[in-house]
């Protein structure tokens, strides 16, 4: 009889860690959603620079400026995500050619180099009045010397960090097309973003261990 009771408890722990894997999928899967739809309207802005050295940290900031600088004056006011993507891609030339001004400005000779990458992971970072959560996003990324150091984040369309932008984020990703539950999620409106966001990084985390 004690054997009995034993394998039925077992099974019972079986069947609630089997339930338990099932709904972490599913909420997965729906998390994996709603990131998908939102970095589907964002191309982020990736800086890398050349080391950690403060002085290559510093001239990491001077040439995430220029960029911004040069990144207002390609993309019109009210571009779709596909112009904007297009303008970028037709000037990556240009914005390399743009940082490595900005680091020849500061007595450096380290090249540096512009793409438009997909897929590009970024972790959940916040901003002074937007969030976004971890995940895969479409990139231009600006590498300096050998990229070796820590990296600068933002987003360059919507042109939430540009600094000719007088708008606040939430009013800049509407006009970009954002969904109010996107827009609650990035401004914090939606009082759960904290947890969801954590759950998405955890998510993400377990998916790259689980793909080696």
């Amino acid at each position: 009889m004690k054997l009995m009771e034993k394998h039925n408890s077992l099974r019972r722990w079986e069947l609630a860690l089997l339930l338990g894997l099932a709904l972490a999928a599913l909420l997965g899967v729906w998390l994996d959603g709603q990131q998908a739809a939102l970095a589907d309207k964002v191309i982020r802005l990736h800086v890398i620079a050349n080391s950690d050295s403060p002085e290559d940290q510093a001239l990491k900031l001077q040439v995430r400026d220029r960029i911004l600088e040069e990144a207002g004056d390609l993309i019109a006011s009210g571009a779709t995500l596909e112009e904007a993507r297009a303008a970028l891609e037709e000037a990556l030339p240009a914005l390399a050619a743009a940082g490595a001004e900005a680091v020849g400005n500061e007595g450096y000779a380290y090249p540096v180099t512009a793409s438009l990458e997909d897929g590009v992971w970024f972790p959940t970072k916040e901003y002074t009045d937007f969030s976004l959560p971890a995940g895969q996003y479409t990139a231009l990324r600006v590498v300096i010397g050998a990229g070796a150091g820590r990296n600068w984040w933002c987003v360059v369309f919507p042109p939430l960090c540009l600094g000719s932008v007088s708008e606040t984020a939430a009013e800049t990703a509407a006009g970009a097309g954002f969904t109010q539950d996107q827009l609650a999620l990035i401004s914090g409106e939606d009082e759960g973003y904290v947890v969801k966001f954590k759950a998405m990084e955890l998510w993400e985390a377990f998916r790259a261990w689980a793909e080696g």
